[in-house]
């Protein structure tokens, strides 16, 4: 096992996170029968979805493997190659069944791990069409889920086009940076070799039995999903169906995805309602492992840490001599580890690849770790998850692994800055995008993602794009809104000026201030990074300037603005920018804490 050592007993009983493996150039995530409770006959193989819909689902399909473990059923959910934290270089000459191939590879996984012999496939969009391409080479298997299953792959990738083209307006993207030419949504980009066979699929023309029995989950607006159900059944398969109520606002936005915790418990009753099997499951399973993946100049490993293990996430190391300080990234919203279009993973083995190693994770109730019991169910800008990034830095410091430079997005950024304030073990950040410095006490997480605007600079510069003429005259802007949002922005900048002189004063402007007081005193160096026309520099401009001549009684901070950015870093420039802003914090850091190692030279290891 790669599970770090517990921290301190706490009275709070907190849930482990699910058992991480690797096999086959990929990561999966074992839920094993909760202790105490008898095991089933069968355990549960899960096929994901693909690109922004797997990042929306990937809490909830957390929930559907904890509920399964608490009915004592196993289960195994994992990463397609290419996809999440599974090693890049695959050759997909083989189309779409790279993917197939691996989910029976991790079916043999499953039944190694779980002693059972006979397992079910719950799958979602293109899972389904994975699932069905797998199910003949899937033995002992005994039933299927299809959860709002792709029925037509043409019609899916339309449909992606169309999705893509929404997010992309969303993040305020012009035409020149977006994807046209391959299958791409929220900088997730679809094999070409992949997509073509997607092209391809017709799955309500199915002709063989799948498993002897099947559930579909169809969406409520689509009869193509019950007449899917009717193939099933003229094809022998004893279905049932139900309804995926709420797939629209689980699928829309990571950030405020509301989970259908009502389908997920029918979906779990479906499954322990399934008859036993007469092959019981062993009570010898193989044990859990996971070992690293290494590809060039890094090594991944999956890992477990803090009270009960509670945590997931991977820690990336070089093959080289280890330069510079560790690098925690801490995530942005409710954004799994690996990042939006897998920034994360993409930065932290390039940062490997010039000696720098990292840890990703989830902080509590995102992604792949389980919640704080009696917390709220929204913890995005709020304290309780300081604790989380405090169980990271006992982690790396178990392992040697000090200085930490702490770097993230959005409220990834936000957490950075706070977290650094309450530990005096992180020893740099790199915050880009934060909304704010400080959180206002009662302020709304989803109306501030919902109805938050983009500068009133955004908006004047778009008026003036003859695509957005052309938008208006089609009716694809939202006029109404887009008024509220100008309307607010010039309410905003009126207060702005007339608050100016008392910023220092205000309670916001007091805490600000206290918390760049705080870190210049301890030496912390904090590099802040802006998208152009982001949201987040009306704070910045408010306390410091739009030049950032405000920082100049604060020397450990610098304040950059990246030209023909997005939100989310979209453009390849913006990236580079980032990585390299983490990249020279490291060595900022290391030269710091370790004089000796030289001012510029990036030779030799560091020790901790």
């Amino acid at each position: 096992m790669a599970d770090a050592p517990n921290t301190p007993i706490s009275p709070v009983t907190f849930r482990p996170a699910a058992e991480p493996v690797t096999f086959n150039g990929t990561v999966g995530l074992f839920s094993g029968p909760r202790t105490g409770v008898d095991p089933s006959s069968f355990a549960v193989l899960l096929a994901g979805p693909w690109g922004l819909e797997e990042m929306c689902t990937r809490k909830f399909w957390r929930i559907i493997s904890e509920k399964l473990a608490d009915r004592g059923i196993a289960s195994l959910r994992f990463d397609y190659p290419g996809t999440g934290d599974a090693l890049d270089g695959v050759d997909f000459g083989s189309g779409l069944s790279v993917w197939s191939d691996s989910l029976v590879a991790a079916g043999d996984q499953l039944k190694a791990l779980s002693g059972c012999e006979n397992t079910v496939v719950i799958s979602q969009g293109l899972g389904a069409v994975i699932a069905a391409r797998a199910a003949k080479d899937l033995a002992g298997l005994a039933a299927m889920a299809f959860l709002a299953p792709v029925l037509s792959g043409r019609q899916h990738l339309r449909e992606l086009a169309v999705w893509s083209g929404f997010v992309d307006e969303n993040l305020g993207l012009p035409q020149e940076q977006r994807v046209r030419d391959r299958v791409s949504i929220a900088s997730f980009t679809m094999p070409d070799e992949v997509a073509e066979e997607v092209r391809k699929v017709n799955l309500a023309a199915l002709d063989e039995l799948p498993a002897p029995r099947a559930l579909v989950v169809g969406r409520v607006d689509r009869p193509a999903d019950r007449e899917f159900a009717a193939r099933l059944k003229s094809l022998g398969v004893e279905v049932t169906e139900q309804s995926f109520e709420g797939y629209d606002q689980l699928v829309s936005n990571p950030a405020i995805s509301k989970l259908p915790l009502p389908v997920a418990d029918k979906l779990v009753d479906w499954v322990a309602s399934l008859p036993a099997s007469t092959d019981q499951c062993r009570t010898n399973p193989l044990p859990v492992s996971a070992k690293a993946l290494a590809s060039e100049g890094f090594r991944e490993t999956p890992i477990r840490f803090g009270n009960n293990n509670r945590l997931f996430g991977v820690f990336c190391e070089p093959l080289q001599p280890r330069m510079g300080a560790t690098v925690l990234f801490l995530t942005s919203a409710y954004d799994r580890h690996a990042g939006w279009g897998r920034t994360t993973v993409t930065m932290a083995r390039a940062l490997a690849r010039s000696g720098i190693a990292s840890l990703r994770f989830d902080t509590a109730n995102a992604g792949d770790s389980p919640p704080v019991p009696d917390l709220p169910e929204q913890v995005l800008y709020d304290s309780c998850q300081n604790a989380d990034v405090s169980e990271a830095m006992d982690y790396l410091k178990s392992r040697g692994l000090g200085p930490v430079v702490a770097a993230g997005r959005c409220s990834g950024a936000y957490l950075g800055l706070q977290a650094a304030l309450a530990d005096a073990r992180i020893a740099g950040v790199v915050s880009v995008n934060p909304a704010v410095f400080r959180w206002r006490p009662g302020r709304s997480v989803e109306e501030a993602i919902v109805n938050g605007t983009r500068r009133l600079e955004d908006y004047g510069q778009r008026v003036l794009r003859a695509e957005t003429f052309r938008r208006l005259l089609r009716g694809e802007v939202d006029i109404r809104r887009a008024g509220m949002n100008i309307l607010k922005g010039v309410q905003g900048k009126i207060a702005s000026g007339l608050l100016r002189a008392f910023r220092g004063i205000l309670p916001e402007g007091q805490a600000i201030y206290a918390m760049f007081r705080t870190l210049r005193q301890r030496g912390v160096p904090v590099a802040l990074i802006y998208s152009e026309n982001d949201l987040g520099l009306e704070q910045h401009d408010f306390y410091f300037g739009h030049d950032g001549s405000g920082f100049a009684r604060f020397p450990n901070v610098t304040s950059t603005v990246i030209p023909d950015a997005d939100h989310n870093l979209t453009p390849e420039h913006a990236r580079a920018a980032y990585l390299k802003a983490i990249e020279e914090m490291a060595l900022r850091v290391t030269r710091i804490h370790h004089p000796e190692a030289g001012t510029s030279e990036r030779d030799g290891s560091l020790a901790a």
